[in-house]
């Protein structure tokens, strides 16, 4: 019979199963389908043999009756007709206001008076980038810069952070309470002539590595230009100690990075720059101060600015030697220096 036949066949179409529990190749239903048509068994005879329903044999069949072998292949599971799809005019309307907005679909949404729902839906059928992934200047995808090596370029920022009276500042004590407390730690019980006398600043100078994204970073007390020379000397020897050199560095157009003493302090060291308002090109360094202020320096109550101080040379440590990085698949950055702990030696 030629339904025995056909197991030894070479048979053209290939073995598709589209689900692991699938009872049935593009093989097999062809041989049950040639079973019931050539063959003329019957429909109960056919299921059973192959283990499926009396309805799936009568579908097969009829598909190889009208299209041959080649009505075997699986078929799309969308159907012919959507009469409750949105209508193409308003599809326009909700891309139209994301390039030119850059908006989120609840925001589409409420402008529209749609449901956020469709909106989402309209958004993902056209494929259209996350708003994540978009600069929010010009609407236009993000580039990714990914050095090759450790070394290739280091970003190196400064960011602002206040210090925390003695006794806790207004995140403890409240806000009334709080600022009382600051004046009066930094007046040390002289009247000032300031209504609000300035608060005191530490400068959180940093230097990463953008392929390990390893960092060095020190608490200094300004960001002149004196300060920030030496602070990458310090920071150059540092990255040497870790095994690579330094090539590039990028940095803003502070006016301590255009000094003289900077440059000097770099040496044969590729220095690049910022274009002028553009923070997203040094996003590196920049997303790590963000870490930084949510792990670190607010990420718990203290009760004065030492305690803060000596915490964080533990949370640097454990920043580059332990906490995974979503950068580079939950990784530390320890991870990407060669022998940097020293496990080749």
């Amino acid at each position: 019979m030629k339904c025995e036949l056909l197991k030894n066949a070479q048979l053209t179409p290939e073995v598709f199963v589209s689900h692991r529990n699938a009872p049935l190749s593009e093989t097999g239903r062809l041989r049950l389908a040639r079973c019931v048509v050539e063959d003329g068994w019957s429909l109960r005879r056919a299921a059973e043999r192959f283990q499926v329903a009396v309805t799936t044999a009568q579908r097969w069949a009829s598909r190889y009756r009208e299209l041959g072998p080649a009505g075997m292949a699986d078929r799309s599971s969308r159907p012919l007709r959507s009469p409750n799809q949105t209508p193409t005019r308003t599809e326009r309307r909700i891309i139209k206001v994301r390039v030119l907005r850059r908006w989120g679909p609840a925001r589409i949404a409420y402008l529209l008076g749609l449901n956020v729902s469709t909106v989402h839906r309209v958004l993902t059928r056209y494929k259209l980038a996350k708003l994540r992934w978009l600069d929010r200047a010009t609407g236009q995808v993000v580039r990714r810069m990914e050095s090759a090596c450790c070394g290739d370029l280091v970003h190196v920022d400064v960011k602002k952070l206040g210090k925390i009276p003695a006794g806790g500042g207004w995140r403890m004590l409240g806000r009334i309470v709080g600022n009382r407390n600051a004046q009066a730690d930094k007046t040390s019980g002289q009247r000032s002539k300031h209504r609000h006398p300035l608060r005191g600043y530490h400068f959180l100078h940093t230097a990463i590595d953008a392929h390990s994204r390893l960092a060095y970073s020190e608490l200094l007390t300004d960001e002149r230009k004196e300060t920030a020379a030496a602070f990458w000397l310090r920071a150059q020897a540092w990255f040497s100690t870790c095994g690579f050199t330094v090539r590039k560095v990028l940095t803003d157009n502070g006016s301590c990075y255009r000094s003289h003493a900077f440059r000097d302090a770099l040496g044969d060291i590729e220095h690049r720059r910022t274009r002028p308002y553009r923070p997203q090109t040094n996003g590196k360094v920049e997303r790590f101060h963000r870490t930084l202020a949510d792990e670190w320096a607010y990420a718990r109550l203290y009760r004065s600015d030492a305690e803060r101080c000596a915490e964080f040379p533990r949370w640097l440590h454990t920043y580059n030697h332990h906490r995974g990085h979503t950068a580079l698949g939950g990784q530390p950055p320890a991870t990407r220096v060669p022998n940097l702990s020293g496990q080749y030696t």
